[in-house]
């Protein structure tokens, strides 16, 4: 299936460059993309600034500068047998502000980036970084974090349900194209996920409602059977509406799952073990500056494994060109 055309690959040092790099390189040749692989020079900070005195923050930026752009000529000739058109780009200034314009400027449809590594805190995975590209980057973002498995086994795609939301819909049916494309591209397993809960459910078994835990079991079982007929109606249109004969080969499987979604992502990711999660970051579409949700934000800070964000259609980011 192809599906992009223009692929930005942030160029970083750390052990998870180089499945990033192969990563990019094998979507540009399945998808016949143009491929741009780039490099960040951060901004020296003034205080910094202010107590340099052998060397001038202008000769600092063209010392790093030259450092970056050999780093980009060596990938280049470590990949010139590729047959992959790969230009380069050297930015500077705020790394997350910066490849968002670059973003915004050359219309990329696809950043990908391997994870920051040490971010200081031993138990996340993402930086801050990370988290402001998946916050504010108009376009699909892939996290990359390096496996002993040369392919991704098994892809976890997390669906959500907002009938006050009819973006929502749109959004599921990307994560569900973004999924299923990459599982077929991988001989992957595809598991689709949604985690669900009784409204009001501690409320209405309080006794002082007067209603009785079977009552309510049989509210929960019916909110259950909603909940399961939406999640199927959902995948079968979707595989009508793109290519159903590719859907039912992958024979995904659903997992509806009744509990917080903050919990039950991450916990159904790592009993699967999966490789890739996919999932949206953004809240409530058209409500300014809510441009992730802090139930995405809890589950990002709980996943250990490589993540493809998605972000509807209409997004604009916060960062002009």
């Amino acid at each position: 299936m192809k599906r992009f055309s223009n692929i930005l690959l942030i160029a970083e040092e750390g052990s998870d460059q180089p499945a990033a790099l192969q990563r990019a390189i094998t979507l540009a040749k399945n998808n016949q993309a143009a491929l741009t692989i780039c490099s960040v020079v951060d901004a020296v900070p003034a205080e910094i600034q202010m107590g340099i005195t052998t060397v001038t923050p202008s000769e600092l930026y063209d010392i790093a500068i030259t450092e970056k752009c050999l780093q980009l000529e060596s990938i280049l000739e470590n990949i010139a047998e590729e047959g992959v058109p790969i230009s380069t780009k050297t930015l500077v200034g705020n790394p997350f502000i910066e490849i968002i314009r670059q973003v915004s400027v050359n219309r990329h449809d696809l950043v990908i980036k391997s994870t920051e590594g040490d971010t200081g805190l031993k138990e996340m995975l993402f930086g801050s970084t990370d988290m402001h590209l998946m916050r504010k980057c108009p376009c699909p973002l892939w996290i990359i974090k390096s496996t002993k498995h040369k392919r991704y086994r098994r892809i976890l795609a997390a669906v959500d349900r907002d009938p006050g939301d009819a973006v929502k819909d749109v959004l599921n049916r990307q994560i569900l194209e973004m999924a299923t494309s990459l599982a077929l591209a991988e001989f992957s397993e595809l598991h689709i996920v949604h985690a669900w809960y009784l409204f009001g459910e501690s409320i209405l078994r309080s006794r002082r409602t007067g209603f009785s835990d079977a009552e309510v079991d049989a509210m929960a079982a019916g909110e259950a059977s909603e909940r399961r007929q939406w999640l199927e109606n959902l995948v079968k249109a979707y595989g009508v509406k793109a290519d159903k004969g590719a859907v039912e080969y992958l024979g995904p499987q659903l997992h509806l799952i009744q509990g917080d979604p903050q919990q039950i992502i991450p916990t159904t990711a790592q009993d699967l073990d999966a490789d890739l999660v996919v999932m949206g970051t953004v809240a409530r579409v058209g409500i300014p500056g809510y441009f992730i949700g802090n139930t995405a934000e809890s589950i990002l800070n709980q996943i250990d494994c490589s993540v493809l964000t998605i972000k509807p259609p209409g997004f604009v980011s916060p960062v002009e060109p």
